[in-house]
């Protein structure tokens, strides 16, 4: 449960937004997910290197290859991937951060997975990143660095009270399904790994993401199994929404609980 301290941080990073005339509570959304998407990659990868040295091994497919450079395709050049972490460029000063946010690392998280034609990789083509003032970006930065995002759960609350937001807000349509209401609907039906799985307004992806997430904790031997990883990862899932801002939140929600390339219908 979203406690009233999480809620107030949201809250204040809300309003951040809406004082720099970002208004509308889904591109709000929107562009709170870039953030938030941000700081998860570079916190699962600090995650797996500390796994890593522990037992004295390598991580597989790191997302910032260390000592190596990034190609940026807009500006032409080199940037070095571990430049564009999160942990590294927050601590650059406001204009810097801002410079290197919206010239390398969103563009970097937009082609995230592009080695094969994906949703994620197409919905991501259209994105647009909004925060054009230092001080704006610090700010929300900050706001979101004080939030837990390494707790799955927790960070199904904070989506479940920002939707809530939106609904109360009495625009775009949005519905929020609470998560304990998408939990026992997957406990009804029960999907297993040899399924495939359709959610034709899938908003955020929250129910795709607990489907597979029963998957794990109930299947767990089709996990060492690469012909179920591979359908678990490329085909288990499948969604749509009509509206494309929902699509490359959806994408990014699925995209970083490790399903590279979801279909959508």
């Amino acid at each position: 449960m979203i406690t009233g301290e999480i809620k107030n941080k949201i809250d204040q990073i809300w309003d951040t937004f809406h004082v720099s005339g970002i208004t509308n509570p889904i591109t709000v959304l929107e562009q709170m997910t870039y953030i938030f998407f941000m700081k998860m990659l570079d916190d699962k990868q600090l995650q797996e290197e500390d796994m890593a040295r522990d037992f004295e091994t390598s991580i597989k497919n790191p997302t910032f290859l260390a000592g190596q450079n990034w190609f940026n395709p807009v500006t032409k050049q080199n940037v070095p991937y571990d430049s564009m972490r999160w942990s590294v460029f927050r601590h650059t000063g406001p204009e810097n951060m801002l410079q290197m946010v919206r010239q390398n690392v969103f563009e970097f998280i937009k082609t995230i997975g592009t080695g094969e034609e994906s949703a994620y990789s197409r919905y991501m083509q259209s994105a647009t990143f909004l925060i054009s003032d230092a001080r704006t970006l610090t700010k929300v930065v900050d706001g979101v660095d004080a939030l837990d995002m390494n707790n799955r759960d927790a960070m199904g609350d904070v989506y479940e009270y920002i939707l809530g937001k939106m609904a109360a807000s009495g625009t775009n349509g949005q519905f929020r399904t609470p998560r304990h209401i998408i939990r026992m609907i997957v406990d009804m039906m029960q999907p297993t790994p040899d399924d495939f799985i359709c959610d034709p307004a899938m908003g955020s992806a929250g129910f795709l993401v607990e489907a597979v997430k029963y998957i794990k904790e109930h299947h767990e031997r089709a996990l060492y199994t690469a012909e179920s990883v591979k359908h678990i990862k490329s085909s288990l899932i499948n969604g749509y929404d009509t509206d494309p801002t929902m699509l490359r939140i959806g994408a990014m929600n699925i995209f970083y609980k490790d399903f590279l390339n979801p279909n959508r219908v």
